[in-house]
């Protein structure tokens, strides 16, 4: 019973402690075999390649999927709380693994979708100790938050523009230039307005040309306010960081933007941020 509990531990160390040599040699293993899985993939998208290797890949892919199935196994064994780990984002990351491989049994084009294996290479930020990038990230993430009520106000005056647009155009150009419905109007518009043009649709009448013009130069206008909704909320989050910091010595809080050293005892407040 013990040698079966050290066993267990041993592979709990293995599996998810990437800071311990056995852990860092194991990830190191399994990024190579993800990056290899996705290589497949890859290649397998290619038509020469495929005519002449399909089954070739298809036998790899299922070793790759095999190899990801008893990976997952031995983490739900080993894991003190399997279902904590079946549904934290690690968790279900390593479940979108295996699915696409057996969904391929049944549906030949849902082998693509074993690219999504690429998402586990986020392990790479434990393995290499990149945590200094994370908190970037959730300075990110938090401004994502707190500029989501902005950003969702903006899409939906975007959308409301490009319709009237779009119904404009319909109704000024009209079936004869392409305009063959008030949604054909809308994808113009929309093209349009993110200065993309394809150059599919084209309007002929001097009235369409004037309020393409416009649509032009509102789109060179509008470009900019997410981005300078962002930064502000970016810029938020990392003050916010700086006044969360209590001095050190005397605790007093809520310092003043900027300040490196309290305004009470003369203590150093933070180290600057990484």
């Amino acid at each position: 019973m013990d040698s079966s509990k050290n066993w267990r531990e041993d592979l709990y160390v293995m599996v998810f402690q990437s800071d311990t040599k056995a852990g860092r040699r194991f990830d190191g293993i399994l990024l190579l075999i993800i990056l290899a899985s996705i290589v497949i993939v890859m290649l397998d998208s290619i038509d020469t390649v495929h005519k002449n290797y399909a089954d070739v890949l298809a036998y790899i892919e299922w070793g790759f999927t095999i190899i990801f199935a008893i990976e997952y196994g031995l983490r739900l064994y080993c894991s003190p709380k399997p279902l904590r780990y079946a549904f934290s984002f690690y968790g279900l990351v390593d479940l979108l693994a295996i699915v696409p491989g057996i969904l391929a049994l049944y549906y030949a084009d849902a082998q693509y979708l074993l690219i999504i294996r690429i998402i586990r290479m986020l392990r790479i930020f434990r393995v290499l100790k990149l945590s200094p990038y994370l908190k970037q990230a959730n300075y990110l993430m938090s401004a994502l938050r707190g500029s989501k009520q902005k950003i969702v106000v903006f899409l939906v005056s975007v959308c409301t523009l490009v319709t009237v647009f779009g119904t404009l155009m319909y109704v000024i150009e009209g079936p004869e230039h392409g305009f063959t419905s008030i949604p054909k109007g809308i994808y113009w518009a929309i093209v349009t307005l993110t200065t993309v043009g394809f150059g599919d649709i084209v309007p002929k009448t001097p009235l369409g040309q004037v309020v393409s013009s416009l649509v032009m130069i509102t789109g060179y206008s509008i470009i900019a306010v997410p981005t300078g909704i962002f930064t502000a909320e970016l810029a938020n989050a990392m003050r916010g960081e700086q006044l969360q910091h209590d001095c050190p010595v005397c605790k007093k809080n809520n310092h003043e933007h900027g300040a490196a050293f309290c305004s009470r005892c003369g203590n150093q407040l933070f180290k600057k941020l990484e």
